[in-house]
Order: C-alpha cells, then structure tokens, then sequence
C-alpha cells in the first residue's frame, strides 16, 4: 500500500510499505481505506521535526496525519465493513492508503457531505467539545487569539450560541472571511500588541487560545481578560511547563479551562449536526485541497498561513 512518511523535518515522502493485516486489528479497532483527510496546525509540528511529546510514531508510515474520512474495509468494532466513517486515526498515522482507527473515535456518515467537507467534522467537534465547557456564553464579549483553521471556528460557533462581541485576533489579515464566520471585530496585529491597547470597557469576558506550541499567546489572554472572566487554553503545548503570569491571573478572580476532546462518538455527532443548521460553512471553510501524491505541497502550504487560506485537504 502506499503511505507517505517523514523522512527528515520538512520532508515527506511517498512509500510503498506492507499492507496492514486486518486480523491484527485489536477489539473495537476498524481499518479504514483513506479517501480524505485535512491538515491540522498540530500536524506541523512533527512535520517541521519537532518531535510529539504524546505520540511516539515520528518516521512511522502515515504520520503525522488525524483528521481523517474513509471507507471501513474490515472491522471488530460496532461499525460495519463498507460504512464511510470520519474522525481520528490512530496515533496520527492516516496519511496512508489504509489505516487503523478506535471505533469509539469515529462516526458513520451518511451521503449529505463529500468527503472532503466531511473532514470538516472532526476539528469542529473539538471546538464545540471545548464550548461546552464554558457557561453563559450569551450575552458575553468574546475574543479568539489565532484566527486559523481551529480559531475560525471558535469565532462562528461563539456567535452562534450568542455572544455579543467577538473579536478574531490574528498575525494575518483575516477581514475577508470575518463575516463568514461570525466575527465581529477583525484584528490584524500581534496579539501582544492587541492585549496592551484594550481599554477596560473592551476586555473579552471569553478568551480563546488556539494557537498553542508556546506561552505567550497564553499570556497575552491573560493580559487581555476581564476581571472575572474565563480562558480556555485550547492550543496544543510542547512544552511540559509554561511561565504563567499567575499574579495578575489571581488578582482578575480569573477560570482557565484546557483539554481535549473527550466521548469523542458523541463529539463527532454534534459537529455533523452542527454543519446541517450550517451547510455553507465547509465550503467556506476548506479553502485549498490538494491530491494525497502531494501531500509535500500540502503540508508546505498548511505551514504558511496566508489571507484567503483556511483549512488544506487531501484527496485520494
């Protein structure tokens, strides 16, 4: 079968590598034949040579791909050989002609999305997943550090559970798809920047970070928070331990929240729901997809953010 793996930062290659046996499919495991998957900015790490912390399959056949839509071609799990299914693959190894998944990470589809905007599924019920979290949402002024493929989420799904004000803060000029998806105030600066020139009156009682793999951002939500407010800490860390500004965290009787997507059956559901009061929004929402054979091109473009680019897909 054919696979794509790393072979040096910043270099992906196409191989052919032995065929995945399905009779060493563990209970509750499915192998799943690729049809689509989209890149997420927690791909790029491994992709630019950083290695995982959680996962250890740096160089393994199909990594580092999650976000995942295929056919099942055989299954000891719940779902049926042949039913078309999208959520997670496992250890981030799906950028391969087959792959192995938990059935508990997956859902079946049925024929109203493509699978290329079904991928949009998987990166939107982790969003939701983490807004669940929050309480009263309405009637609150809300901000997002990080207006890409995770971030512009967050900004249409926190208006459309009715916050007053949201707020899209990014390094990239993301004014052209600011009404698409709900946000109300489109900042192009440094979010440091942003954080420092808020008068008190325009403090978000939300913030989102969706950018991750450092600390700054983090502590740039801590600056920008309204006293009494709540941060959810939704980018990835690298790092074990970050330098956290706790004074002024303490002294702004703040919440901060963090984690991943947890039932995630449940999750998947929810983001398919989602999508049909919203059916424009994939479309909108996978700007660039490119053949999985370039799958080098892909994960270059994923890794340069740019104004009018949202969300890279593969297709096979």
């Amino acid at each position: 079968m054919w696979a794509h793996m790393l072979t040096g930062p910043g270099r992906l290659e196409g191989r052919d590598v032995p065929d995945l046996d399905p009779a060493a499919l563990e209970d509750n495991q499915v192998l799943v034949r690729f049809e689509a998957g989209s890149i997420c900015g927690s791909d790029l790490p491994s992709f630019l040579g950083r290695r995982n912390p959680v996962v250890h399959a740096h160089g393994d056949p199909g990594y580092p791909l999650h976000e995942v839509v295929g056919k099942v071609a055989a299954t000891r799990s719940d779902i049926d050989v042949g039913a078309r299914v999208v959520g997670w693959s496992h250890e981030m190894r799906g950028l391969a002609e087959y792959f192995i998944a938990p059935a508990h990470s997956l859902l079946v589809l049925e024929d109203t999305l493509t699978s290329i905007h079904a991928t949009a599924i998987q990166p939107l019920c982790t969003v939701l997943h983490a807004l669940d979290r929050i309480p009263d949402i309405a009637g609150r002024r809300a901000a997002v550090i990080g207006q890409g493929t995770l971030g512009i989420l967050f900004s249409h799904a926190l208006k459309s559970l009715g916050a007053s004000v949201v707020t899209g803060v990014d390094r990239v000029d993301r004014s052209d798809v600011a009404t698409a998806f709900g946000v109300d105030e489109a900042r192009w600066s440094h979010s440091t920047n942003w954080a420092n020139d808020l008068l008190d009156t325009e403090r978000p009682d939300i913030v989102i970070e969706a950018v991750g793999h450092q600390a700054g951002t983090l502590n740039d939500a801590v600056n920008a928070l309204a006293p009494e407010g709540t941060i959810f800490a939704f980018g990835v860390p690298d790092d074990a331990y970050y330098a956290f500004p706790f004074e002024r965290f303490f002294r702004k009787n703040a919440k901060i929240l963090g984690g991943v997507a947890t039932h995630r059956r449940a999750a998947l559901m929810r983001a398919r729901d989602y999508l049909e009061r919203y059916p424009t929004l994939p479309d909108q929402y996978v700007t660039d997809v490119l053949p999985v054979d370039q799958a080098q091109l892909a994960y270059e473009t994923a890794a340069r953010p740019a104004a009018g680019r949202l969300k890279v897909a593969l297709a096979d």
